[in-house]
C-alpha cells in the first residue's frame, strides 16, 4: 500500500511539513510513503488545461493515481485553505468525470499557530476535494493549534500525544484505503 503525502505550506520549514514528516515515521506496517511538492504547480488555468497538462500537473495526477490513499497537512491562512493547496486540489480535480482524486481515499491534517487549528481550513478543504468524488475521512481528526508549542527548535513534532493522532489517522487511511489491519 501507498500513501502520498502533501504538504499545503509551500515553507520548507514549515509545520505542516513537519507533520508530515512525522507521518513518514508512524506509519502503519507494510504501508510506503511518498511525498508531492506542490511548489512547482503553475496556476490553474484552463486555457493552458486545454493545450495539455504542464510536466508537473502530469506528476501530481500521476502520483495521485498511483497512491491508494492521500494524506494532506493544510496549514491556515486567514481562515481557509492557502492558495497554493487549492490550486493543487483545482488541477487535480480535472477532468472532471476523469480526476484521479474519484474514490480515492483522502485524510486531513493541520497545524496552525492560531487557537483553531485548521478547522476551518479542513472543512474548505473537505469541500473541495468532495465535490471531484474523493473519499474524505471525517475521523479522527488532527487539528495542531499554536503550533509553536508542539516542535521542537529543528521543527520536528515533540508532542506524543499529536503523533498518537495522527498515527490513528494513519492506521484508519490505511484500513478503509485497503484492508491493512490496524495496529493493536
Amino acid at each position: 500500500m501507498k500513501i502520498l503525502g502533501i504538504a499545503g505550506s509551500l515553507r520548507e520549514g514549515s509545520y505542516n511539513r513537519g507533520l508530515v514528516r512525522a507521518a513518514r515515521e508512524l506509519l502503519p506496517q507494510d504501508v510506503d510513503f511518498v511525498e508531492f511538492d506542490i511548489r512547482s504547480l503553475p496556476f490553474y488555468d484552463g486555457d493552458v488545461e486545454a493545450a495539455g497538462d504542464p510536466e508537473p500537473v502530469v506528476a501530481l495526477k500521476d502520483s495521485i493515481r498511483e497512491a491508494d490513499a492521500l494524506l494532506i497537512a493544510t496549514p491556515e491562512y486567514n481562515r481557509g485553505v492557502p492558495g497554493g493547496l487549492k490550486n493543487a486540489v483545482d488541477w487535480a480535480s480535472r477532468p472532471p468525470l476523469g480526476s484521479p482524486l474519484a474514490g480515492k481515499p483522502v485524510a486531513l491534517m493541520g497545524a496552525s499557530t492560531g487557537r483553531g487549528g485548521t478547522a476551518l481550513a479542513q472543512q474548505q478543504l473537505r469541500e473541495a476535494l468532495e465535490f471531484p468524488r474523493a473519499v474524505v475521512l471525517d475521523e479522527p481528526q488532527v487539528f495542531v493549534p499554536e503550533a509553536y508549542m508542539h516542535f521542537d527548535e529543528r521543527g520536528e513534532l515533540a508532542d506524543d500525544s499529536i503523533r498518537a493522532e495522527i498515527a490513528e489517522l494513519l492506521d484508519t487511511l490505511a484500513h478503509v484505503a485497503g484492508g491493512v489491519t490496524l495496529a493493536a
